[in-house]
């Protein structure tokens, strides 16, 4: 899954690739806002994202894209 993270009074969003399901991110993005404990979203590569939850302006939760590779279209 690819989360995007908006973050207040900030121009450029947090995007981190991870192997989590949509419920288990939603579910932690829940309680980081109830509780206001920072969100924490581990990536494919074992790394941890820490995002403060008075700061989360939005998140989103979708499908990796593919990266395309040269010009030709198939």
């Amino acid at each position: 899954m690819l989360v995007t993270v908006g973050i207040q009074n900030l121009a450029r969003e947090v995007r981190v690739e991870t192997e989590a399901t949509e419920e288990a991110i939603t579910a932690a993005v829940t309680a980081s806002l109830t509780d206001g404990a920072p969100l924490v979203i581990e990536s494919i590569k074992g790394n941890k994202t820490y995002i403060p939850a008075a700061t989360i302006a939005y998140v989103e939760v979708g499908p990796v894209e593919k990266r395309s590779v040269g010009f030709a279209q198939f």
